[in-house]
């Protein structure tokens, strides 16, 4: 009888305690997208003056999520509102008490047991903003 019940409950337990790995490495992943987005905002606010301030932050980004493969960080580079993609229209755009905002998104996994939960997809998405010093 013991036996019986051990089958009838084991599947659901094991998918409960996979579903919470699952959900644990997306939060450690999660925290780490959001704290790139901080240090990568951190560097690009103090790199006025500075030759490469697009390289230098993008470079902090992905050294602030050493556990996340670097390949599939995606980050966006904005200053006063628009967008900066490489040094020279960083360094342009780099002036005393703008704002500096990087955004750095990640895509995320939520199977379990072969099932997915966001069939159409999932992205870990984290922002931050540093006043240019």
């Amino acid at each position: 009888m013991a036996a019986l019940e051990f089958a009838i409950v084991s599947p659901v337990l094991a998918t409960l305690l996979l579903a919470m790995f699952q959900f644990g490495i997306g939060m450690q992943q999660y925290m780490n997208v959001s704290n790139a987005a901080t240090q990568g905002a951190l560097a690009l606010a103090l790199a006025r003056g500075g030759t490469t301030p697009y390289t230098t932050t993008t470079a902090a980004v992905k050294s602030a999520a050493p556990n996340l493969t670097a390949s599939s960080i995606t980050t966006t580079v904005t200053i006063g509102g628009s967008a900066c993609t490489t040094d020279a229209t960083c360094t342009t755009k780099l002036t005393s008490g703008a704002t500096a905002s990087v955004t750095v998104s990640y895509p995320c996994s939520l199977s379990v047991m072969g099932v997915n939960y966001a069939p159409s997809g999932c992205n870990l998405v984290g922002q931050s903003a540093q006043m240019v010093q």
